[in-house]
């Protein structure tokens, strides 16, 4: 027993102090929290976080708008999924990594394995996949994101950013950039020529039509906001712009697309954007509403259409997605902002007041507070 006591001591002397941003109730507000992580292990990684984009999904985890039941949802929590930083310290078996290299971190932290869905690369599948945030690790510790100076994780789920890459603009990628980019190549809608529909003109969507372009691809975006067009258009490269409660407009353009991305949240019908698509056309879901769409069937019927969703990709597919970003110089389009704004503009998210993605200067503004909390 004493020989237990004592490397249990040692293990938690060894844990990675931190300091970040948590909420300690479903208000969703943050504010200076310290706290430990894992030691850095054989395969771990330690990432000094250098920024942090704020998701959607943040919002919904830290105010627990999804109302997941007791033992689903943990507070404190500091959330922040989309993480780039510099390495400072690797493991005795990481091979991919060294100390000074640029890593990020995605939504997917760990998963089994072992699965068929590990085995094939989709770890984001995994029914035992941890999450970077508002889970449990392996150790039996909570695990705790992005809003935060420092993160631990095995290199397995990191990937590399290539040298050069604007890392501010980066960092949305490793969640809203894979969101968009596994279903066009899982669906096959990216080949140069073929024509996409990409329904929203927000964070995903603006990147969406990036990587489409760089597809070589003929884009529409599809919009409830007539005042999109112009950026759509000229900012962003988009071929054409449709507004969606526009009759004509979608009269006109009833079937003509291969494929369809649909990234918008909010509640909204799916029939007319089926309607839109050739015969054997695609509509893949990647937003969530909260209200379950009707499904069109007829219309699915007699056009031989598909309507899928995609929750993202696995780690070989991220770093394929950031190497093809920085081949083509693709990143989000990003308004960066002090740690200390991170409340103000959870609820600018909240309200989709933003163009087209928070980034925190985490390593910049995240200023140690004596007074911060330590539970």
């Amino acid at each position: 027993m004493a020989n237990t006591s004592v490397s249990s001591a040692h293990l938690e002397n060894e844990r990675t102090h931190a300091y970040g941003y948590a909420a300690r109730d479903s208000s969703g507000i943050v504010s200076p929290f310290q706290f430990t992580r894992r030691a850095n292990g054989d395969n771990d990684i330690t990432i000094r976080i250098l920024y942090c984009g704020i998701c959607h999904g943040d919002v919904h985890f830290l105010r627990n708008e999804m109302h997941l039941p007791e033992g689903y949802i943990f507070y404190p929590m500091v959330a922040g999924h989309e993480i780039v930083g510099e390495v400072i310290k690797v493991g005795r078996n990481v091979q991919k990594f060294k100390a000074g290299d640029i890593a990020g971190v995605g939504p997917t932290f760990d998963s089994c394995r072992s699965c068929s869905h590990c085995n094939e690369g989709l770890e984001v599948y995994c029914p035992k996949t941890i999450m970077t945030y508002n889970a449990i690790d392996k150790d039996g510790s909570v695990t705790y994101g992005g809003y935060s100076d420092n993160t631990v994780v095995d290199e397995h789920f990191a990937v590399k950013i290539p040298n050069g890459m604007p890392l501010d603009g980066a960092a949305p990628l490793l969640c809203a950039g894979l969101t968009v980019y596994s279903p066009l190549k899982y669906y096959g809608l990216c080949e140069a020529g073929m024509h996409l529909g990409v329904v929203g003109l927000g964070g995903l969507g603006h990147v969406a039509v990036k990587f489409a372009k760089a597809m070589n691809m003929k884009v529409t975006v599809i919009s409830t906001s007539p005042g999109k067009k112009k950026e759509a258009l000229e900012r962003h490269g988009a071929d054409a712009f449709i507004v969606s409660n526009d009759q004509q407009q979608m009269q006109e353009a009833r079937g003509t697309m291969d494929g369809i991305i649909d990234t918008v949240a909010g509640n909204h019908s799916v029939h007319p954007l089926v309607d839109l698509l050739k015969t054997g056309g695609k509509l893949v879901v990647v937003g969530a509403p909260m209200q379950e769409p009707q499904l069109p069937v007829v219309p699915l019927i007699m056009g031989r259409k598909t309507i899928a969703g995609s929750a993202g990709g696995g780690m070989k597919e991220s770093q394929e997605m950031i190497d093809f970003a920085a081949k083509h110089n693709i990143t989000a389009d990003i308004e960066l902002i002090p740690m200390d704004y991170v409340n103000t503009a959870l609820e600018r998210v909240s309200k989709n007041d933003v163009k087209y993605r928070f980034v925190i200067d985490v390593a910049n503004t995240l200023h140690k507070d004596a007074s911060a909390a330590t539970s």
